[in-house]
């Protein structure tokens, strides 16, 4: 042990005196930044500064109220600081190197605990509370590879905001073949920035990714990067970024929206490679791959509607293969010794705009004679810290109370670059930037801009006035800030973006609404109590123009942009421009009409936008609308819709009188992940809403609907025609009814009679032949889902009570005659009540094998999953029928305005099934159907992959054909062949044979009820 240690303090010694190359340092100085916590450490390389380092974050953590809420900002001076174990970056904190040279966290040669499994030398961590003390519950989901492991200390979580790393370089010497740099597990407005990662031995530089990165160096390693699933399952940026030398491939992920600009990947076997098993929304502009041997990228489940790949302007040299496919083995070969690919595409492709997809693989290449020079920085660098001129030190406050719009125009009129120190710098009137301005802060939770509610300039109505307004033209920055417009400022605009191309808005948040911290640190709650409006009413929803409005031939670049106050319509527009401008990784969520808008616009691209509908203020929201506009490109596009949503919204994006806009990697979808842990321990729960967007993409103009909701390529015409309808032997599809809010849950009885549900309006509806529609029963009990018992009792499921609650009726008796049902523990039933569709991918928990380096697949979760037995059952009145008592999770108040969520509530609807029986059910989360055998306890077993569709629902008829509901009907023979396809006005979402003959294809949108005769 002394002679191992001897060596490895000489090693130590000779890193810390050995000239290394490294990139320039960004902050040469440290900012004047009074709030700033600055680690005191030896810094020598030698000693160990682990303590140290964690002490000044731990510090940082309390916020500027001493609190422990709100983060804070650490410098790190220059230095070589060897650590021994893991450092947890708590929410809130950034923590940025300061010096002449960027300051090395240096993990020694041999350290304890990295050497097997993984393990990660500085983590974005959850919460820094170790238990709650009320509960004494253990934290859910510790962070694994945290050396030594701490079971008391959170992971990070969508809800995990503002921690960010800048301008510190990593290096993992010998003998830690499981070490990575840094956890990147976070949500928005973090980043890693300006690091060099010497990985060496290592593992890997980034372990999991979270919303954008910019600056990024790594030599070494088995990868640069690994990653899973985003934490908020939200799209990663990764810009101006070089890999060299890595082991097995300079990225390995899955599913992580990974978005790539201005990236060069050299000297590696495989430049990206995709997890066998899985897919991912992968967007690259401007990626060179050199003296790459394998293949630039490696594609998995290449039929699969998750696996979106395209690249624009690639460059590669010396890289025999582009593209090569896993399953198939098939390849894009290259073009030469050194070629260019202009377009590459691959995934489910529209051909026009309301065409169901067909997966294709299109490649535009060229020879060229070399690799033309790198292209200049995507984001541009900041101006030397010695030019910063604080605002403090002319006059501005930032106390929450003072006026400072004085003082901060006379900064801005007289300094081309003025920081903003943390604060609250209050203002009454517009600040104007001048073409040049470069108006930067390090903290956009804690260094903003604040009008007051009821600032009289902002009141009653008029013409749009800013917060902070550029001028037209120039190359002014904005850079670390939060702009916050308040609640009663009707006539507010926060950032009004007049500047040109070359300019930049980066790491900015439009504070108030979600994820926004008071003055004190404690963060704001959006809603009254019951999610209907703010807490104060006198703040009116939707009651402001644009957050960020770029206009009158602005332009430019923006990245890293959060821009979710619901009080403010939209929460990007852009207008009247045609300047070229580009959105990297924008966050944009809870506006009630408009996330993105934009009107009369071209030359513009859209690259990993990120929307959110939340369920209280986004019922009506499109997430992208597109007018007048043209020469628009949108990539890596996520348009998504939460758990809670309870009312139906007919797509994502909407366009009006618009042409060339190129669709690349849309991903449209409703899902949402909740966690917990009780005396067995932690579990994950990932469920779909019921009301993700309809369509994708809606072109009002011509009246034409994008029912595929993830697809790789569309491209928007000047002029189109919708398709015609699809049908399968002659069948007509007759709408029966409408005027529905939400149909749903239904079953067929024993003679063919249709039962549902409309959930809004808690009403149990049927349909026959002979009574046409007609209401069962009409009572408070928010009814979900129900089935049919073998005498034709109701067996319905409620979404009432902690649990949900079960309930019979028998359609025609009194309606004062209900039966509840308790759960009773599971036993050997005649039939099985399984839900139809499932939503399944562990978005919580890593799926990484330590052991093996290998990731548990989604059909291996889906067939884990499916094989756990519930304890508990109800059983119907007669016996003959019992639904699993599947885990209930609570969201919220344990009232009414609670949330609840389980396999069953969410479903569209049920299926039943004997013991042995082999049954159909969708997975969500794979967009695929599978085939299973049904058991004791709900349990699937023997599950097969049936058909590459899947989502909402299955249904089989009389003759052994299988009809699956995924935008349309797609009809299917008994050995998974598609053999027709029946479309239907609106989109399909539950599937039901009935009628007195069995041969009536009953189908359930949200809004009315349609049925389809089917021949033998």
């Amino acid at each position: 042990m002394r002679a191992t240690l001897a060596v490895s303090t000489a090693a130590l010694a000779l890193l810390a005196s050995a000239p290394v190359a490294a990139s320039p340092s960004v902050y040469t100085t440290a900012p004047v930044e009074p709030s700033a916590i600055t680690v005191s450490a030896v810094g020598d390389g030698r000693a160990d500064d682990t303590a140290a380092i964690q002490q000044a974050i731990d510090r940082a953590a309390q916020g500027p109220a001493g609190k422990g809420q709100g983060g804070g900002i650490v410098f790190l001076p220059q230095g070589t600081y060897r650590i021994s174990r893991t450092l947890f970056l708590w929410p809130g904190v950034r923590i940025f190197g300061v010096g002449e040279k960027r300051p090395v966290i240096v993990l020694g040669a041999r350290t304890p605990g990295f050497q097997r499994g993984v393990g990660h030398m500085l983590v974005f961590a959850g919460s820094p509370r170790e238990r709650d003390p009320k509960t004494a519950r253990e934290v859910a989901f510790p962070p694994p590879g945290s050396v030594p492991f701490n079971k008391d200390v959170a992971d990070a979580n969508p809800g995990t905001f503002y921690s960010a790393l800048g301008n510190i370089d990593f290096r993992i010497m010998d003998g830690n073949p499981a070490a990575t740099a840094i956890r990147f597990h976070s949500a928005q407005h973090s980043f890693v920035s300006h690091v060099d990662f010497d990985i060496g031995s290592g593992l890997a530089g980034l372990y999991h990714v979270a919303n954008e990165a910019e600056d990024l160096h790594f030599k070494g390693g088995r990868y640069g990067i690994l990653a899973e699933k985003p934490s908020p399952a939200w799209p990663f940026a990764l810009v101006d970024a070089t890999f060299e030398g890595q082991r097995d491939a300079a990225i390995r992920e899955h599913e992580a929206g990974l978005t790539l600009l201005n990236v060069a990947i050299r000297d590696t076997p495989v430049g990206i490679e995709i997890d066998k098993g899985y897919g991912d929304w992968l967007w690259g502009q401007d990626v060179r791959f050199e003296n790459v041997s394998k293949a630039g990228v490696i594609i998995s489940n290449e039929k699969n509607v998750y696996t979106q790949v395209g690249f624009q302007n690639a460059l590669a040299s010396n890289t025999p293969v582009f593209a090569r496919f896993r399953e198939s083995g098939r390849t894009v070969p290259g073009s030469g010794a050194a070629y260019r690919v202009t377009s590459f595409t691959h995934g489910l492709t529209l051909p026009t705009p309301g065409a169901m997809g067909e997966y294709r693989t299109l490649s535009a290449a060229e020879r060229i004679a070399a690799l033309p020079a790198a292209e200049k920085p995507t984001i541009r660098g900041l101006p030397p810290v010695s030019e910063w001129v604080s605002a403090r030190s002319l006059g501005a406050k930032g106390d929450n109370a003072t006026d400072d719009t004085a003082a901060l125009q006379k900064a801005i009129d007289t300094n081309r670059v003025v920081y903003l120190p943390t604060g609250f710098y209050r203002v009454s009137d517009t600040l104007r930037l001048r073409p040049d301005t470069v108006l930067v802060g390090l903290h956009p939770s804690l260094a903003r801009i604040v009008l007051p509610d009821g600032t009289p300039a902002f009141q009653g109505v008029g013409a749009p006035r800013a917060l902070v307004e550029s001028a037209s033209g120039g190359d002014a920055i904005v850079s670390g800030i939060g702009l916050d417009t308040g609640g009663i400022n009707p006539r507010a605009t926060g950032l009004l973006w007049k500047a040109g191309a070359a300019s930049m808005v980066n790491d900015v948040k439009f504070q108030n609404g979600h994820g926004t911290n008071r003055f004190d640190g404690t963060r704001i709650d959006p809603y009254n109590n019951n999610g209907t409006g703010d807490a104060d009413a006198a703040k009116r929803w939707d009651g402001q123009y644009a957050s960020l409005w770029v206009t009158q031939g602005g332009g430019g670049t923006f990245a890293n942009i959060w821009s979710p106050s619901t009080f403010a319509n939209p929460g990007i527009l852009i207008s009247d421009t045609q300047t070229p401008g580009r959105i990297i990784q924008a966050s944009v969520e809870h506006h009630v009409r408009t996330e993105i808008g934009l009107n009369r616009v071209s030359n513009w691209e859209l690259l990993a936008p990120q929307t959110e509908g939340e369920a209280g203020e986004s019922g009506d929201a499109v997430a992208l609308e597109i007018r007048n506009s043209s020469n628009i490109l949108v990539a890596n596009f996520h348009g998504y819709r939460v758990t809670r949503t309870r009312k139906a919204a007919p797509a994502a994006v909407t366009l009006y009188n618009s042409h060339d806009i190129r669709f690349r990697n849309v991903h449209v979808n409703g899902e949402s992940g909740l966690g917990t842990c009780d005396e067995n321990g932690c579990a994950t729960f990932l469920r779909l809403t019921k009301f993700p967007f309809e369509n994708a993409i809606r072109d009002v103009t011509h009246g034409i609907d994008a029912r595929e909701r993830e697809f790789a390529v569309l491209d928007i015409p000047e002029s189109a025609a919708p398709p015609v309808p699809a049908t399968f032997q002659g069948a007509k599809v007759e709408k029966l009814a409408d005027g529905f809010y939400g149909a749903g849950g239904g079953a067929v009885d024993a003679a063919g009679k249709l039962y549902f549900i409309d959930r809004q309006f808690q009403r149990i509806w049927s349909w026959s032949d002979a009574g046409k529609l007609e209401i069962v029963r009409d009572a408070a009990l928010d009814p979900v889902n129900l089935t049919v018992d073998g005498s034709g009792n109701l067996l319905v499921l409620s979404s009432f009570g902690r649990n949900g609650t079960v309930y019979s009726l028998k359609p025609g008796s009194p309606d004062t005659e209900l039966t509840v049902i308790p759960p009773t523990p599971a036993k050997a039933a005649a039939r099985t009540v399984l839900p139809v569709n499932w939503w399944n991918n562990g978005e919580f928990r890593d799926q990484l094998d330590p052991r093996t380096y290998t990731f548990t697949t989604l059909a291996q979760m889906f067939a884990r999953d499916m094989a756990l037995p519930k304890a508990q059952e109800y059983v119907s009145p007669d016996g003959s029928i019992a639904l699993p008592a599947w885990r209930v999770f609570a969201q919220g108040p344990a009232d009414h305005r609670g949330l609840r969520f389980s396999n069953s509530l969410d479903s569209y609807g049920f299926i039943q099934g004997k013991a042995g029986d082999r049954v159909y059910v969708t997975n969500g989360s794979e967009n695929r159907t599978y085939s299973g055998v049904v058991g004791r306890g709900g349990t699937l077993t023997g599950l097969k992959v049936f058909a590459e569709r899947g989502g909402e629902s299955v249904a089989t008829d009389a003759d052994g054909r299988v009809y699956v509901a995924n935008g349309q009907v797609f009809v299917h023979s008994p050995d998974g062949a598609e053999i027709g396809r029946i479309d239907v006005p609106e989109r399909p979402l539950q599937l039901l044979f009935g009628g007195a003959d069995g041969r009536t294809l009953f189908i359930l949108t949200h809004h009315a009820l349609y049925a389809a005769r089917i021949g033998g």
